[in-house]
């Protein structure tokens, strides 16, 4: 694995346990969004107002977590880089990897093994989109808290695309089926996962599927194996969405705009994230408010400072 580390190293230590850490998987083909991908891929795109991949990345920051790899093909990092940068304009501190070709969501934490370096972790796939309220304390409650692997339900219309979630007659999950003919539950697990430090070793030992991939289920069946498995179901509050067709995309953005504009409120706005949450100044807030002048995301920055006690 090539990680390209820039900026500063946020590694803090708390009750003796290196910080969790956080992996964006951006890879992929987009095969699905094509041909809007043949030349830029999807976690780029348009959301709206902003790229595809803010929306992981604020997540990962609800979940308190500063440093923060992404991975993406070779062609695909430069932007992505050129993009997000070392991470320091928001606190953070951004490393890089690549992934040659698509070897499953699992594979991220085989990439990733160096980066995370014995610490936890919480994998996001860079074209989903979650929000809710009260949304970022329960990140943050699933980071302090897991032990093992924690990961959500969330109630679908078509589950036989997902990994789904079965129960048992406690309601205890009992299995995690990947894209079931005849799903156990509605309950599929969005692409949001929360690891311990022993992700990476458990995901080098799976077996790649017959489409020859690790896959995630394979991993969460892992965990589960050993009673390792904690599961939250999210409730009407929260909207997950998945941005990898053309209508997921196109519901995506007008779900952000009508949320926008009612409320005048940003949705997945990084500098807003990293200033209410202290990591940067108003300064730099300002600085990026003047790098974005002459749009409404550079007016809606300057406007935060107001807001300022």
């Amino acid at each position: 694995m090539e990680a390209l580390h820039a900026g500063q190293n946020w590694r803090r230590i708390r009750a003796g346990m290196v910080e969790m850490k956080g992996i964006i998987l951006a890879g992929g083909t987009g095969s699905r969004l094509r041909p809007l991908t043949w030349a830029v891929c999807k976690q780029l795109l348009p959301v709206h107002d902003k790229p595809m991949i803010y929306y992981p990345l604020s997540c990962l920051m609800l979940a308190d977590i500063r440093e923060v790899l992404v991975i993406s093909t070779p062609h695909d990092l430069p932007l992505i880089r050129r993009l997000l940068g070392d991470g320091a304009q928001w606190g953070l501190s951004i490393a890089y990897a690549s992934q040659p070709s698509p070897g499953g969501i699992a594979e991220a934490l085989v990439l990733g093994e160096a980066f995370l370096d014995g610490a936890s972790c919480a994998l996001v796939l860079g074209d989903n989109l979650l929000y809710g309220e009260g949304l970022g304390e329960m990140l943050r409650s699933a980071g302090r808290e897991v032990r093992g692997a924690h990961v959500f339900g969330y109630p679908v219309a078509n589950p036989s695309r997902y990994g789904v979630l079965a129960f048992n007659e406690q309601g205890a999950v009992s299995d995690v089926v990947e894209k079931p003919a005849s799903p156990p539950s509605t309950y599929a697990v969005p692409g949001l996962y929360f690891y311990d430090a022993s992700a990476p070793q458990r995901a080098s030992a799976l077996r790649p599927s017959p489409r020859g991939e690790l896959e995630i289920t394979d991993l969460n069946r892992s965990y589960l194996s050993d009673g390792l498995l904690d599961v939250t179901r999210l409730g009407r509050g929260i909207a997950w969405l998945d941005m990898g067709t053309p209508r997921a995309l196109s519901d995506a953005a007008s779900f952000v705009s009508s949320l926008e504009s009612r409320t005048g409120l940003k949705v997945g706005c990084p500098e807003e994230i990293a200033f209410r949450q202290g990591w940067i100044s108003g300064e730099q807030l300002m600085a990026a408010a003047e790098r974005h002048a002459g749009s409404d995301y550079g007016a809606y920055l300057g406007a935060l400072l107001g807001e300022a006690p």
